[in-house]
């Protein structure tokens, strides 16, 4: 960049970013020097010593902030300069002025070099972590004093505009920046910036954006897009029920005709997915196909009136589960009588009632609930519970990735909110089935390993469940060891232990006292209660007890009957 004479160095930013700035001189004939700065300025001054957000840490956290523009010349690797005010005021016009220690440039021009350091999006900011800027401007002035006015660009373009024809939102916003400038406004500034604090981080999401003209869609020669043939029109097979004549080629017609009680394919597919998943197997098993080549339904008429109810009833969703939960079908036992295994072995004549494991995402939710740790809260952001970080690092992950386990209330939400990452699943999910997130699926598999039953006895969370399952039977069930037995087993299994079971988890029970006080295993580790115990154990309960019960609850959530629906 050519910069005739003296002058100082003035750098424009238009984008969320925390960065750096170095620069360098080379006048004609000589060599290249470093410029050192003055002094820095910004119309956009966050406050100092604001933490980077948790994304951009280190692997190992060191003490990073972001502040006001001179930390972008103060030469230290962990600070940086940001606009970023937080949510609802990113994203800004702003700029920021760096003065230069001593006059740059001379009599035969000169060239200048400047820099801008953008790793301070976090140890991986070349890739995952990068925060780069986004759309920039740089210029250079030769004023003699370029940091004089440092009101914010927007505020100073409506100063420009007469005040009889400012509106009223202008008039608010030359209110807002001016009280900042007051004095006696400092604890009203104070309140309104801890309210601004306050405000919610916000999500992206896609939306459609539709072209103004439509793109020509063409049948390609053996699927080669660089051989288009005839153009493909907008429109439905012809011996389905038509679109209307004049309905406009976009995706809601699309919806409308999918809904449409003309259509009752939707309806029917919906249903069979619901039916799948009380039941095992739809009433079309293969519910991922219900043309021509797929099996046929196993109750045609079933199916038709279920499709039609729903339909008829505003496609309530709620009012079709409470339908089949409610219905003699599913209530009926499923044990198995040997006639019927060898007459049905598949249960498609619905004679008794389904035997099936539930699905990843609910093993993990049942052994939340009934510790009571389970978050119940709706909506929000997904969360990253514990997973080893060799997951997350080459060759195991095609490029480092940040996982933040979540330390809060989110850490016991449920399966739903869990983090998904398509190129390395989350483990617990995995050994469960639960299909990774690039595919679509509609029928999940069921299998049975021993990898599930060491995830349900091992696995971070399912040991934390554990030990708040032990510490609710001490608290809730009752004063002597067969009524918290009894509690902990009708929490996990729904009913009361039988004799034998009794005497079994009372047997285990002593064992463990025994191991314990003997020495053989460390009570504090086991119940994971740490040095502080005696502070956060329940009154009247000794670490030795809590740690035997401990060994109990990972047994009851390990039974096959806990996380199988019968």
């Amino acid at each position: 960049m050519p910069a005739h004479g003296p002058g100082r160095s003035h750098l424009g930013t238009f984008a969320l970013t925390e960065f750096k700035v170095e620069a360098a001189a080379r006048q004609a004939g000589a060599k290249r020097a470093a410029v050192t700065f003055a002094h820095a300025a910004s119309d956009v001054e966050p406050p100092p010593e604001t933490p980077v957000h948790l994304a951009f840490n280190e692997r190992e956290p060191v003490h990073r902030v972001i502040g006001p523009a001179r930390y972008a010349i103060d030469d230290k690797a962990d600070t940086a300069w940001s606009n970023d005010l937080g949510p609802g005021r990113r994203n800004q016009e702003c700029f920021a002025i760096f003065v230069a220690s001593a006059p740059i440039g001379g009599p035969g021009g000169s060239e200048l070099t400047i820099k801008l350091v953008q790793k301070h999006g976090g140890w991986n900011s070349d890739d995952l972590q990068a925060e780069n800027l986004g759309r920039f401007r740089l210029a250079v002035t030769t004023a003699a004093d370029p940091a004089s006015d440092v009101i914010p660009l927007a505020v100073r373009a409506i100063l420009n505009v007469p005040r009889a024809s400012r509106t009223p939102e202008q008039a608010a916003a030359l209110f807002s920046y001016w009280r900042t400038t007051v004095p006696a406004w400092k604890e009203a500034n104070a309140a309104i910036e801890a309210a601004w604090n306050r405000y919610p981080e916000g999500a992206t999401q896609l939306v459609l954006s539709a072209r103004p003209a439509p793109r020509a869609t063409h049948v390609l020669k053996r699927g080669d897009w660089l051989k288009p043939t005839r153009t493909v029109t907008t429109g439905v097979p012809a011996f389905l029920n038509q679109l209307p004549a004049d309905a406009a080629p976009t995706r809601l017609t699309l919806a409308r005709w999918l809904t449409d009680p003309a259509t009752p394919t939707t309806a029917r597919v919906f249903i069979n997915n619901m039916w799948q998943h009380y039941f095992g197997t739809g009433i079309v098993s293969t519910v991922e196909d219900l043309g021509t080549q797929s099996e046929a339904p196993s109750h045609r008429e079933l199916l038709d009136w279920l499709s039609s109810d729903f339909m008829a009833h505003g496609w309530t969703g709620k009012r079709m589960h409470r339908l089949i939960v409610t219905s003699a079908a599913y209530r009926q036992s499923s044990r198995l009588t040997p006639a019927q295994w060898q007459r049905d072995q598949f249960n498609r004549l619905l004679a008794r009632g389904a035997r099936l494991r539930v699905d990843g995402e609910v093993v993990r939710d049942i052994q939340l609930s009934v510790s009571g740790l389970l978050n119940l809260a709706i909506g929000g952001r997904s969360v990253m519970p514990p997973a080893p970080d060799f997951l997350f690092k080459p060759p195991v992950s095609y490029a480092p990735f940040p996982w933040l386990e979540e330390t809060g209330p989110g850490r016991y939400r449920r399966g739903l909110y869990t983090y998904r990452r398509r190129s390395t699943p989350y483990p617990m999910l995995q050994a469960f089935d639960t299909p990774e997130g690039n595919v679509a699926c509609t029928r999940r598999g069921r299998s049975n390993t021993p990898l599930q039953a060491l995830m349900t006895l091992n696995e971070t969370v399912a040991v934390e469940c554990a030990r708040a399952l032990a510490l609710r039977m001490l608290v809730e069930g009752g004063m002597v060891d067969a009524e918290r037995l009894g509690f902990g087993f009708r929490c996990c299994l729904g009913r009361a232990p039988l004799a034998g079971e009794r005497t079994a988890l009372e047997q285990l029970l002593e064992k463990q006292r025994a191991r314990i006080a003997d020495g053989w295993v460390d009570a504090l580790v086991v119940s994971g209660l740490g040095a502080d115990a005696f502070a956060t154990l329940p009154p009247g309960t000794t670490p030795r007890q809590a740690a035997a019960y401990t060994v109990v609850a990972r047994v009851l959530l390990n039974l096959d009957e806990t996380i199988t629906k019968e």
